[in-house]
């Protein structure tokens, strides 16, 4: 990565919102991947799959838009599967399921994934 996307900014390092997308996709899947073999487990597992993938799915599709109103359509919904994303997470640590750190982890970066897209979809619809 290069430019200002991985300048320091108020101590966090600025990531490109699609390999932030994807990088937590990608953290969704391992995570899934330590859910016990139980019907509550692979339940909740492919929920949170599909939703926590979609996130950067949607990002990737928006980059590709045709126009802006398709471009903020695919941002809400990748803000969306964010917001879903923290439910099913949340749905593991209230449940029981496993207990590992990165349920913390990516429950935060949901929250930030959430606000951001926000951001962008306030940015975009600007007039």
């Amino acid at each position: 990565m290069g430019g200002s996307q991985t300048e320091q900014q108020q101590g966090k390092k600025v990531f490109d919102i699609k390999q932030r997308t994807f990088q937590f996709g990608v953290r969704i899947v391992r995570l899934v991947g330590k859910l016990p073999r139980t019907v509550a487990g692979i339940e909740v597992g492919r929920q949170l799959v599909r939703a926590g993938t979609s996130v950067g799915s949607n990002t990737e599709e928006a980059d590709a838009g045709v126009s802006r109103k398709d471009f903020v359509n695919h941002i809400r919904i990748a803000r969306k599967e964010a917001k879903e994303s923290r439910y099913w997470l949340n749905m593991i640590a209230a449940a029981g399921l496993l207990d590992d750190p990165e349920i913390g982890a990516l429950t935060a970066e949901a929250g930030e994934l959430v606000r951001i897209l926000s951001g962008i979809v306030t940015s975009a619809t600007k007039d």
